[in-house]
């Protein structure tokens, strides 16, 4: 049986700015309980008053306070180190065959190389090589007869140490995100194992990001 509390809920939760919003206490109940009524009203097939609604949300925005808010600013205190570094160059291929050979002799190359930065992220179609703007030459003596899609210097990464109990926090990275995207902080590349995640950003705003990561852990 619907009830206003799970409808409430629902249509809260597949508005992912709204449900941050409603978290913060920044968003006026009655206004938002007047722009859903009518919807709320057709999905549960009857009269529902602007009053329910209200008390329904305010009822839920105190649990997704304690049940989001909570257990994030936990896992962000309980973070770990941070891994500043610069002069990064990000290229972008076509995935085929030749890429992932070409790939695997400069990684039999670099392999007994200390203190360089390398990290490689696949999709569907196409794949990222990030790496210290020193092995850059080597990168391009391997991949000298492919042309790649795009070619991005002057990049910055920023790893971050996780806690285990990251991997059962759902809006985590969103939460990351998002504070840098209010600082307008443009994210060029994410590469994330189950206890790190490593954030590329262009060198003008690398300052600005580790601010604001260093500062997460102080929510």
């Amino acid at each position: 049986m619907k009830t206003i509390s799970s409808v409430v809920e629902n249509y809260i939760k597949s508005k992912p700015f709204l449900l941050n919003g409603l978290t913060l206490g920044i968003v006026n109940l009655t206004s938002l309980a007047r722009i859903m009524q009518q919807e709320l009203e057709h999905e549960m097939d009857k009269e529902v008053k602007q009053g329910a609604i209200v008390m329904a949300l305010k009822r839920l925005s105190e649990e997704l306070d304690f049940r989001i808010n909570h257990k994030i600013e936990k896992t962000l205190k309980s973070m770990g180190e941070i891994t500043v570094r610069s002069s990064l160059v990000n290229y972008n291929f076509t995935i085929n065959p030749r890429v992932l050979n070409r790939q695997a002799d400069f990684l039999t190359e670099i392999s007994s190389l200390k203190d360089v930065f390398y990290t490689s992220s696949r999709g569907v179609n196409e794949t990222n090589l990030i790496v210290s703007e020193s092995i850059s030459d080597i990168v391009e003596k391997h991949f000298a007869d492919e042309k790649w899609v795009l070619k991005t210097d002057k990049l910055a990464s920023i790893t971050v140490k996780l806690p285990k109990e990251n991997v059962g926090t759902p809006g985590l990275f969103y939460f990351i995100f998002q504070r840098l995207a209010w600082e307008g902080i443009n994210i060029n590349e994410v590469i994330s194992t189950n206890y790190e995640v490593t954030i590329v950003v262009s060198e003008d705003h690398i300052d600005s990001a580790f601010k604001v990561i260093k500062d997460l852990k102080k929510v």
